[in-house]
């Protein structure tokens, strides 16, 4: 497992350093400097604020014993989630379980969310009882060493409010599958060494999951993206399930990789969709996969199976320069038949315009230096 995540952040973390070093510094085990804290290592104190959050802040200075020692339980954050508070944590280690079904359930008529979408949404779901974390919710630079669950199979937790996940790793499981985000989601730079589920998962506004590194199994299945969703440099270090997923905006996979099977059959991006540079090391299925805006294969390595079987191009489809290992099936398949050509420097006629100016203004030039 160690050797697996050391491939990973060599692939998707390598231009942050920081956080490749985040990587092992909490794996158990693994030697740290225990001169390099500072004596009285404490929490900060917590900043004043319109809406209490449960805040817990140590300092860099702290060394790794010190922040077992101080180690923040689920059980805390849990008793501060049920009385409405939003959570603040920054170098911390966090244990024990924390199981987001046993939020107290609320009636969504009486609450008031912050997107108004949002509640028409789980209304039209003829959803009528909601769990809620009122956000907004940070982790920095952290360590979860338990698992993370909404362990819901039908209804919803509400985040209402900003989530923000930036260089912390995560131990064990993560599960936010049910779960809606009204607010932007800030998930990145972080490394997951388990399974990473949103499975039904609702986005209202951004979702970013840049540079992270997923662990054996990540499912995003019937998840609905409203808003642009970016996964620039995400690393998928197993089996990675995007099945039946709704992208209303642009979705962004640049330069992603996908090291085990890879699945995006049945989904949906009504704009742009952009797998340039994208690596797919095994198997990358896109049956039935409908691009209604362009999408962009350019340099893209399919090193296995690659198929887009009944799959729909309704814009500009894009491979220049994509590889195929493996001859790509694509059976069945509808492309723009408006013949629209590639734009800017992409099309052929423009590119060679553009020399033949060049080669004009060159002779012309020299021309004229031979005058002189």
């Amino acid at each position: 497992m160690l050797f697996l995540f050391r491939q990973a952040a060599q692939w998707t973390l390598a231009s942050r350093p920081y956080v490749c070093a985040a990587l092992f510094a909490f794996v158990p085990g693994w030697p740290h400097d225990a001169s390099s804290g500072a004596a009285g290592c404490a929490f900060e104190p917590a900043r004043p604020a319109p809406s209490a959050s449960f805040v817990r802040h140590l300092p860099r200075s702290c060394t790794q014993a010190d922040r077992e020692r101080l180690a923040v339980s689920a059980t805390e954050i849990l008793q501060a989630l049920k009385v409405g508070k939003g959570v603040d944590l920054a170098g911390v280690v966090v244990t024990g379980d924390l199981l987001l079904d046993q939020l107290p359930l609320q009636a969504l008529a009486g609450v008031n969310l912050r997107s108004a979408r949002l509640q028409e949404v789980l209304r039209s779901k003829g959803i009528s009882e909601v769990r809620i974390i009122k956000g907004p919710v940070t982790i920095r630079d952290s360590h979860i060493r338990g698992p993370i669950a909404s362990k819901l199979k039908e209804g919803y937790l509400v985040v209402d409010g900003l989530v923000v996940v930036a260089g912390s790793t995560f131990e064990h499981s993560l599960d936010m599958s049910h779960t809606a985000f009204s607010e932007t989601v800030e998930f990145s730079d972080s490394i997951l060494l388990r399974d990473a589920f949103f499975v039904g998962a609702l986005f209202v506004q951004a979702a970013r999951f840049e540079r992270t590194a997923f662990g054996p199994h990540t499912r995003f299945h019937r998840a609905v993206f409203m808003a642009p969703a970016s996964f620039l440099r995400a690393g998928f270090n197993g089996l990675a399930e995007f099945l039946e997923v709704t992208f209303e905006k642009e979705a962004s996979f640049s330069r992603a990789y996908f090291k085990l099977g890879t699945g995006f059959s049945g989904s949906r991006f009504h704009q742009g969709a952009d797998f340039s540079e994208a690596t797919f090391e095994r198997e990358a299925y896109f049956l039935f996969t409908h691009f209604d805006g362009d999408a962009y294969f350019r340099r893209a390595a399919f090193r296995g199976t690659t198929d887009f079987s009944d799959a729909e191009f309704k814009g500009l489809d894009d491979f220049s320069k994509a590889y195929f290992e493996e001859s790509p099936t694509f059976k069945r398949t509808k492309r723009n038949q408006d013949g629209r050509p590639l734009g800017g420097l992409q099309n052929p006629k423009i590119l060679l315009t553009i020399i033949v100016a060049l080669v004009v203004f060159t002779l012309t030039f020299l021309l004229v230096l031979r005058k002189m």
